[in-house]
């Protein structure tokens, strides 16, 4: 796998003379990267072959004639999926399995996979021109603005990423990645890992000079107690946010929180499936990258929602990876476009979303984050912890075989207790359950159930 910054530039020139010409030249090369991307896919992936044996010629094609994809389906059909033949499931799994390969390319591609919140784990293939993409197209949507910040926080110190660190995510692998392609795109960038003690983080954060933090709204709660109450020391001037739903409630804590915020909380919105699939202005309006992501906002139906209404789903379309296509792919997330122009001038098309909130844990005055629960097991297809009471949980398994449910509980309640334990709850209760892991009403999985969340679903 190979880094060119030729091409990267390139993303960034385009990127550039595409914003220029407006909405007009957007909407074209949308077109034209959308007809691309379709023609690849059913000429060189047998599952699209499949699916688009009805749908009119590539050079014809419009978005609404493409049917909805979905995660289950698509990995049910993983070897078939990609327009690649040199990387089957087997493989891919195998490669996730080994963490000492964590950012490691594999077969001139990188892999990662999603957390599963939503239901079932997706693995995600990113080749070498997608993450070409990813700088030059950011670099290309930046104003004054950002360039002032970026500057800043070189000079105050380190970039840091506070995020899941157990297992082949987006959120530490990229970094790798990228370390290990070009390092000087990530100098001055270190990771900090999610999954520890809120003690020990706060030590390592207080340990170095920190310019900037990465990380989720949920995490970021956690900071800012520790902030208010003196034992983080830290001094940011800006925090960069995703994953999940920043409330003005917590954006307003936050910044109280930390008074260095000199460029204020940047809320990104983007998933492991399309890692820059939109850009924050000086405005703070999110704005799709439309000459390569489509974003549609859709009803239960999965027809468009005019702007302005909350949609029940959102569909998905990354014209930057030809490799694992994802076309119309239903997010499950709740967004909203704005109606009006974006004040910062932006053509691109702005919105918000809802329904990406993490539910924190309270135990006593502690709060948890679900990051730091390890609940995956070998023997299981999901494991669910859910508080019942303010000092009781219990996990809910779905085992692999009836024989394995008691292993799977011995081993992963000893996890979920030592944590409990590392943060002060040496009291805390946790029993097997025979209700059996549970989505939402609008088909989402939630790893961890806080108690108004449990009690709702149980």
């Amino acid at each position: 796998m190979r880094f060119s910054l030729l091409r990267t530039f390139g993303y960034f020139v385009g990127g550039l003379w595409t914003a220029w010409g407006g909405r007009k030249r957007i909407e074209t090369k949308q077109l034209r990267n959308l007809r691309r991307l379709v023609e690849k896919a059913r000429r060189d992936s047998p599952l699209f072959h499949r699916l688009y044996a009805d749908v009119p010629p590539s050079s014809e094609v419009e978005l609404r004639d493409l049917p909805v994809t979905r995660k289950p389906d698509l990995m049910r059909a993983f070897d078939d999926w990609l327009t690649i033949r040199s990387l089957p499931l087997e493989k891919a799994r195998a490669h996730l399995a080994d963490m000492s390969k964590i950012g490691v390319p594999i077969g001139g591609v990188a892999v990662f996979r999603t957390s599963g919140t939503s239901g079932e784990p997706a693995i995600i293939v990113l080749p070498s021109r997608f993450l070409e993409y990813t700088f030059g197209i950011s670099l290309a949507r930046f104003e004054r603005y950002h360039w002032q910040f970026l500057r800043e926080m070189r000079k105050r110190g380190m970039r840091v990423t506070v995020t899941g660190g157990n297992g082949h995510f987006a959120g530490v692998g990229y970094n790798k990645l990228v370390r290990s392609l070009h390092p000087k795109l990530v100098k001055g960038v270190t990771f900090i890992e999610a999954e520890q003690p809120i003690g020990r983080l706060v030590e390592q954060l207080n340990a170095i000079p920190v310019s900037s933090i990465v990380t989720y709204p949920s995490v970021l709660a956690i900071l800012a107690r520790e902030k208010e109450a003196g034992r983080l020391k830290i001094e940011p001037v800006i925090l960069n946010t995703g994953g999940e739903t920043l409330t003005e409630e917590l954006r307003a804590r936050v910044l109280k929180a930390f008074p260095s915020l000199k460029y204020g909380i940047l809320d990104a919105y983007g998933c492991t499936e399309c890692l820059v699939l939109s850009f924050v202005c000086s405005h703070g309006r999110k704005h799709v990258h439309e000459d390569w992501v489509i974003l549609e906002a859709v009803d239960e139906a999965m027809q468009p929602v005019p702007d302005g209404m909350l949609s029940d789903s959102v569909l998905l379309t990354v014209l930057a990876n030809d490799v694992q296509p994802f076309i119309r792919y239903d997010l499950g997330d709740c967004v909203r476009f704005h109606t009006d122009p974006c004040p910062c001038g932006s053509p691109f098309r702005s919105f918000e979303v809802e329904g990406r909130e993490a539910t924190l844990v309270h135990v006593g005055g502690v709060t948890l984050s679900p990051l730091i629960f390890e609940l995956e097991h070998e023997r299981a297809r999901r494991v669910q912890l859910a508080q019942t009471g303010e000092r009781e949980f219990e996990l809910r398994i779905d085992a692999t075989d009836e024989t394995a449910a008691e292993t799977v509980f011995q081993e992963v309640s000893q996890s979920v207790t030592r944590v409990f334990r590392d943060n002060g709850l040496a009291d805390v209760v946790v029993r097997q359950s025979r209700t059996p892991p549970e989505f939402t009403a609008s088909g989402k999985f939630h790893e961890v159930l806080p108690l108004r969340a449990a009690k709702h679903q149980g």
